[in-house]
């Protein structure tokens, strides 16, 4: 069997910022096998790299992804028998089942880049499409070039989105923006992701786009990571708990943090007037 093509690769700079790259610019990155193997493993790196505070998840190539990759999933995700196999035609359960264990194993791939314990900032341009919103909607921050265009666009090839963007979307742009935008599968541009809040800053180009997102991975990765990453473990914690529950929660998660070296050198900076240098300790 030859190797998978490698679709995805991560850069990473000495400011504790990294970015994973999705690479696959012949094929505007659409969505293959290889995409759904490498990116929870590339992920699970990037979490465990105690040099790496933040994640940009930027695109080379003219667009961020089309989405999916019909032409490679189609077969697979109808549970039909791999081509030129003498694999007996599968009953129709059997054909349910296997899709469902495809569907499920994309979806962690997805859910990885949720699970991120490091803030995963989306710089989005050109096209994004169908499982490239699932995918930026599992990011924490979203940036834009103003050519870039979204689009929830599994109603117009007749499925129902099922890797995630129908579970966080609404809670990114509200209820109603997330029906409108799943149920006519239209395309939105950079301006209106703006004013509805898909996106937090339209850039003017795609240079732009690249020096806003480096520059706001820089802004975080600066600060305390053990901060940084509680915070947005608390932030996640939070989702589906009352107000009193989530501050019951914190409380904990403060009472067992408060002990940081990181505070003891953030006292000290703004005692000595000097920016502070924070090590996760």
């Amino acid at each position: 069997m030859e190797p998978a093509e490698t679709v995805l690769n991560v850069t990473r700079g000495e400011d504790g910022t990294a970015t994973l790259w999705l690479d696959r610019a012949g094929s505007r990155n659409a969505m293959g096998r290889a995409f759904f193997d490498q990116l929870p493993v590339l992920v699970r790196g990037l979490s465990e790299d105690p040099l790496v505070r933040v994640v940009i998840l930027a695109a080379r190539g003219p667009h961020f992804t089309v989405g999916l990759d019909l032409k490679e999933m189609g077969e697979l995700l109808a549970g039909a028998p791999a081509a030129g196999t003498n694999t007996p035609s599968p009953s129709p359960a059997a054909r349910a089942a296997a899709t469902r264990a495809h569907i499920v194993r994309m979806q962690a791939a997805i859910t990885a880049v949720a699970e991120c314990p490091k803030p995963v900032i989306a710089a989005v341009h050109g096209y994004c499409i169908g499982g490239g919103m699932d995918l930026v909607t599992a990011c924490d921050i979203r940036l834009a070039s103003a050519d870039a265009i979204f689009s929830v666009r599994e109603t117009r090839i007749a499925i129902v989105a099922d890797l995630g963007t129908l579970q966080r979307l609404p809670k990114i742009v509200g209820a109603g923006h997330a029906a409108e935008l799943a149920l006519t599968g239209k395309d939105v541009d950079a301006r209106r992701a703006g004013e509805i809040g898909l996106v937090n800053h339209v850039l003017a180009d795609r240079d732009a786009l690249s020096d806003a997102a480096r520059a706001m991975a820089r802004e975080i990765a600066a600060l305390s990571p053990l901060a940084v990453q509680g915070t947005k473990a608390v932030m996640a914690a939070s989702e589906g708990r009352t107000v009193a529950q989530g501050l019951e929660y914190v409380a904990t998660w403060n009472a067992a943090m408060l002990g940081s070296e990181d505070l003891e050198e953030a006292v000290r900076a703004f005692v000595e007037k000097r920016p502070p240098r924070f090590t996760g300790n």
